[in-house]
């Protein structure tokens, strides 16, 4: 048996080693191993003989691959687009989004908190914050992927950004004025919609690429505010399109 550590990069044998996951945690006496995406938002389990670890070679491309994302640089100047409050649930997820936004010469706020506490502090970080777009994030999953649909408990952490959304709009029910982006990886995409996200992911209960939140924010942020972003305004700039991000459209917030 591969011996394993928390913080170790590895694949899944099962799934081709088609996703790169960092280890979570190890419950050694379940044989279960709990695993984040490296680059894109889903979160997993395992059994332990079912992981490799990712020779170096990869991780250096994945590294790359990030680090061209985040280092595209912009000449804007942040006091003329709408103010982005940025919710995350992994912590490395939050040290690059920061990055990005801040390369990208935006407005914002980004917060490291775990999904299940989200709905918890959410409106007093509006209130604090005051923001035009709420960006509500981290990572999910479907817990039997293809099947159940429409039960919540078939989701990892669908129903923390549910329930944070909702707390959102309790505290600011004009979709108009305050901007929601919500999901990660599988989301329950209906719901998050139905409980008042503009934007939320994922229709299709596909991967999302750990900026496809970014720049649906990053869009509405810089749009002048006498335009509407639509879908067809951002699925060509998504990696998966549609199938992974969806929405009702919102005003940019540009002055």
């Amino acid at each position: 048996m591969i011996l394993l550590k928390k913080g170790d990069i590895v694949s899944r044998k099962s799934h081709n080693n088609d996703i790169i996951f960092c280890i979570e945690a190890i419950f050694k006496d379940k044989n279960l191993v709990i695993l984040k995406g490296v680059i894109v938002r889903i979160e997993a389990d395992s059994s332990i003989d079912d992981l490799m670890l990712v020779d170096e070679t990869r991780i250096n491309a994945v590294v790359n691959h990030v680090e061209n994302i985040i280092n595209l640089k912009s000449e804007r100047k942040y006091n003329k687009y709408g103010k982005i409050l940025h919710l995350d649930g992994d912590k490395g997820y939050s040290q690059k989004t920061e990055q990005y936004y801040r390369k990208r010469g935006l407005n914002y706020v980004v917060k490291h908190v775990s999904e299940r506490m989200q709905p918890e502090i959410v409106v007093s970080l509006l209130e604090e914050t005051k923001p035009d777009i709420l960006v509500v994030t981290g990572h999910d999953g479907m817990i039997r992927k293809g099947r159940n649909y429409n039960d919540i408990n078939n989701y990892r952490n669908s129903k923390y950004f549910i329930r944070t959304v909702r707390m959102a709009r309790l505290y600011n029910h004009d979709k108009n004025d305050l901007i929601i982006f919500a999901g990660a990886c599988q989301s329950f995409y209906e719901a998050l919609i139905s409980v008042g996200a503009n934007f939320a992911s994922s229709p299709a209960r596909i991967l999302i690429d750990f900026v496809d939140p970014l720049i649906v924010a990053e869009k509405i942020s810089i749009t002048d505010k006498n335009r509407i972003v639509f879908m067809s305004d951002l699925e060509k700039e998504i990696r998966n399109g549609r199938k992974a991000i969806g929405g009702i459209g919102a005003k940019g917030k540009s002055l």
